[in-house]
């Protein structure tokens, strides 16, 4: 059910949704592939069960929250960030468990759009006697499981762009120097980032410029290390560098084209990592690569580095939501590096923007962010481009 002009949402369900979307957030990078759904049931206005899906494997928000409520939920209404699952995965589907429970009403806050499933489990309630209420805050569900929703509509990983620079925009000085530009706060912030994706790609620039270690630093040693991603077209990675931790299990993948030598995939694979070659035949093939990553279970990427890098998923069309940290500083010099090489674009209208950019502080640094869209360029009308309104699917790169 889509709610159209001539039904109101009462502002009693947009408060239990919002609890539910509270909860939700609590499976934070912790539930991929899966979304983050958090779910609550309420009987005569009070709570009386609530829940949020924690992992893979665990059980979902509803059955926690329809545990919790017990014999209760009889005739109880049910909040839920995201439209019940109606198929058998890792878990039994949830709506038998809804009608089994007695429930009598559930309001869900956005609608699965995994097109395996999308639209069965409300319809299956609906069939089966219950009230289904759907999309309630349902802009505010969509965000929370954004990094889901490219998943399952794209078929590739959730792409964000990080980038640390000076005031105009350097990545480094004329010599190269290039820690620490941002402050503490700002890295602090990055790591608590990499905590939750899947995996950190840098460029083979970057490794051999600055041979980072791609690991995730928090306080206490909390948080985990998310795979290591190495874009390097022709298997140069240094066998020594960083990224080859013995202290982390997470992995290196080190991406190259197509007929990339197979003597340094040899040495590479020897010392631990997974070489992903991609169709490309002078350099790697982004696109490729992420829907490659995404078969093999990945399904968020932060992209640290370096400049050419960032302008390659930026050409692709694959970068999702960028993070520009910007220190009170000014590098200036012709040649010094900026935070996105490449070619560029031709024409400003067909340059990538930021949608609903925000801006906040980080200690004393500033950063901007906010998702990408890209226009789509006219070749058959010299200078015409248009920004597609958003889809459910298929809609590369652009806000689902």
């Amino acid at each position: 059910m889509r709610i159209g002009k001539e039904f109101r949402i009462p502002p009693v369900a947009e408060q239990f949704m919002r609890r539910a979307l509270r909860l939700a957030r609590r499976g934070l990078g912790r539930t991929a592939p899966n979304p983050m759904v958090g779910a609550v049931v309420v009987k005569a206005g009070r709570v009386i069960g609530e829940g949020y899906h924690s992992a893979v494997g665990q059980p979902h928000a509803e059955i926690e929250a329809l545990t919790q409520a017990g014999p209760q939920a009889r005739d109880a209404e049910l909040f839920v960030t995201l439209e019940p699952c109606n198929h058998h995965g890792r878990t039994p589907p949830c709506t038998r468990a809804i009608i089994e429970a007695g429930v009598k009403k559930v309001w869900y806050g956005m609608q699965d759009l995994n097109p395996d499933v999308e639209g069965g489990g409300g319809a299956f309630l609906r069939a089966s006697g219950v009230e289904v209420v759907g999309r309630v805050l349902e802009d505010q569900c969509r965000l929370l499981n954004e990094v889901y929703v490219i998943n399952v509509t794209l078929r590739r990983p959730f792409v964000y762009l990080k980038l640390a620079m000076s005031l105009d925009g350097r990545i480094a000085t004329r010599t190269g120097e290039s820690k620490w530009i941002t402050s503490e706060a700002s890295r602090r912030q990055v790591h608590a980032l990499r905590d939750r994706v899947s995996a950190v790609m840098v460029g083979i620039g970057t490794v051999t410029a600055d041979n980072p270690g791609l690991t995730t630093r928090l306080p206490r040693k909390r948080g985990r290390d998310a795979i290591r991603i190495v874009v390097d077209s022709n298997l140069r990675t240094p066998p020594d560098a960083a990224v080859f931790n013995p202290a982390s299990d997470a992995g290196v993948i080190i991406a190259c084209r197509k007929d990339a030598p197979a003597e340094n995939a040899i040495l590479l694979e020897e010392r631990g990592a997974q070489i992903v070659r991609t169709r490309g035949r002078d350099r790697v093939d982004i696109a490729d690569l992420m829907h490659t990553l995404y078969r093999r279970g990945i399904s968020s990427v932060l992209v640290e580095g370096g400049a050419s890098l960032a302008w390659s998923v930026l050409e692709a069309k694959v970068t999702d939501r960028c993070l520009f940290y910007y220190a009170p500083i000014i590098i200036g010099g012709a040649d010094a590096p900026a935070g996105v090489g490449g070619k560029g674009v031709r024409r400003l209208p067909e340059a990538p923007r930021m949608e609903k950019a925000q801006i906040s502080r980080v200690g004393p640094d500033i950063l901007v962010s906010g998702r990408i869209a890209y226009p789509v360029v006219n070749r058959s009308v010299p200078g015409k481009t248009r920004t597609p309104k958003p889809r459910t699917r298929g809609n590369r790169g652009n806000t689902p």
